[in-house]
């Protein structure tokens, strides 16, 4: 049978074909039909950056502190930029800067060990076993990842998992497991774009049998294990059934014709080793993704904490060797000034995403892409390493009802939270404010994506100050 687009409404489509399935984001859809006088609904995304360790900030009676250091002078809407965030004074309307943050769990946590939890808020700690539990932007994923082709697009610059207290994704699992991470542009734009080749049916089909009798397999031989083997078996059993899960979505998308995207602008096989081209292609990556609602859930892990990695070179886009090195080099001449030309490197390659995505309509017609997509940009460390006052960006999401142009700050006047206290390590100064847990902010950010959260880790309330 032909169906003509043009007479179809996306959500009757949606509900004739029996599965949950999108259809990309098409004008010609989006406003046809005979329920086109309805007001059209716009996908709502989230996309996560991350940055590892942490931002250059000065004491007040440093010289440096007034141009380089990274959170700005004032408060409310009445603030003023320093150099390290001047790249986006243009989009100051567009975001929220927010400081006095943290997760209660990992306050105690040296610098190096904390992306682990960033989206997480688990304790994931620097001694006992490691655990972990669902991040952010899975919470997201499960609620609405059945209506896109991909659930969640899971990117960083090293790529994979990493290790435990090192990881190289900001993705967990509902069972704290993590979630590989993709790093080359090429295989990211493939997966999202090239056609599969023609024998995908039969290796799906081939794939369905074969977890079908590993899972009969694994259920006989259960009954014949220790209670600590059982428990080992089902975390794989987990892992099978994640995996049956994929296969089983992967069928109902099979046939569904791959979006059309005009690639001669990128350079596909970039490599860190070309800093500010690569970090704009992983970006473009997020934007076409999310421009052909081929997924509304994307995250990002610029770099790993402790300079280990590939994304330490990143620094090479400014003219510097190592990244994690200019952190460590603060009180050498011109070190405050050396990190904070890094970190404006990172917030102008952030600022050229935010807008792009305010540049761009939505097929709708209802605001720009940034409008209904929200961005969380920051890091799990400040002042060398210390694991307090996140510096921490908030985007986009105007039609969720969050409000921009404003400087939430919850550190006071004093953002490094006191002085360098007799040659203490930075993680075991005197605060002089007490943070916000940051899970308060994603309970917000969650309700404002339409998923009924009333709370999140330790999350003791919301941030009503956004909205």
């Amino acid at each position: 049978m032909t169906l003509n687009l043009n007479g179809l409404d996306r959500r009757r489509f949606l509900r004739g074909t029996g599965v949950a399935l999108a259809l990309p984001l098409l004008e010609s859809v989006a406003m046809a039909g005979p329920r086109a006088s309805e007001p059209p609904q716009d996908p709502k995304r989230l996309a996560c950056f991350y940055f590892p360790d942490g931002v250059p900030m000065p004491l007040v009676e440093d010289p440096a502190y007034k141009d380089w250091s990274w959170f700005p002078h004032g408060t409310g809407d009445d603030f003023k930029f320093t150099k390290a965030l001047s790249p986006l004074e243009p989009l100051r309307d567009e975001i929220s800067v927010l400081s006095g943050f943290s997760h209660p769990k990992s306050r105690s946590v040296h610098g190096h060990s904390n992306a682990d939890q960033f989206l997480t808020a688990a304790d994931t700690g620097s001694n006992g076993p490691y655990e972990n539990s669902i991040s952010l932007d899975q919470i997201y994923a499960e609620h609405i990842g059945n209506q896109t082709r991909y659930s969640s697009l899971v990117m960083s610059t090293d790529g994979g998992t990493g290790t435990p207290r090192g990881t190289h994704t900001l993705s967990f699992n509902r069972n704290g497991r993590a979630i590989p991470a993709e790093n080359r542009p090429k295989r990211i734009f493939d997966m999202l774009f090239v056609k599969s080749d023609e024998d995908a049916t039969r290796r799906l089909a081939i794939s369905q049998s074969a977890l079908d009798d590993l899972l009969a397999d694994a259920r006989s031989l259960r009954k014949t294990l220790s209670s600590n083997d059982q428990s080992s078996l089902d975390e794989y059993l987990d892992s099978v059934r994640e995996a049956e899960i994929k296969v089983e979505k992967a069928k109902h998308w099979l046939k569904t014709p791959l979006p059309t995207v005009n690639a001669d602008h990128l350079n596909l096989n970039l490599t860190p080793d070309e800093p500010r081209q690569y970090l704009q292609t992983m970006f473009e990556m997020i934007f076409l993704a999310f421009k052909t609602d081929s997924t509304r859930v994307a995250t990002y892990q610029i770099g790993r904490e402790n300079g280990v990695g590939i994304s330490d070179h990143l620094a090479r886009a400014v003219g510097f060797s190592l990244a994690h090195q200019l952190s460590h080099e603060t009180k050498n001449p011109g070190g405050w000034k050396n990190f904070a030309i890094y970190c404006q490197f990172l917030n102008e390659e952030f600022g050229r995403f935010v807008a792009k995505l305010k540049a761009t309509d939505e097929p709708a017609g209802r605001g720009s892409m940034l409008d209904n997509t929200l961005l969380l940009f920051g890091s799990a460390s400040s002042a060398f390493h210390l694991s307090r006052n996140y510096p921490l960006i908030l985007a986009g999401g105007k039609n969720m009802g969050f409000k921009h142009g404003k400087y939430l700050n919850n550190a006071g006047s004093n953002p490094q939270g006191g002085a360098w206290n007799g040659g203490r390590e930075p993680w075991q100064q005197e605060i002089s404010h007490e943070d916000r847990p940051l899970s308060n902010l994603f309970v917000t950010m969650l309700q404002q994506l339409d998923v009924p959260a009333e709370s999140f880790a330790d999350s003791d309330g919301k941030v009503t100050e956004l909205i």
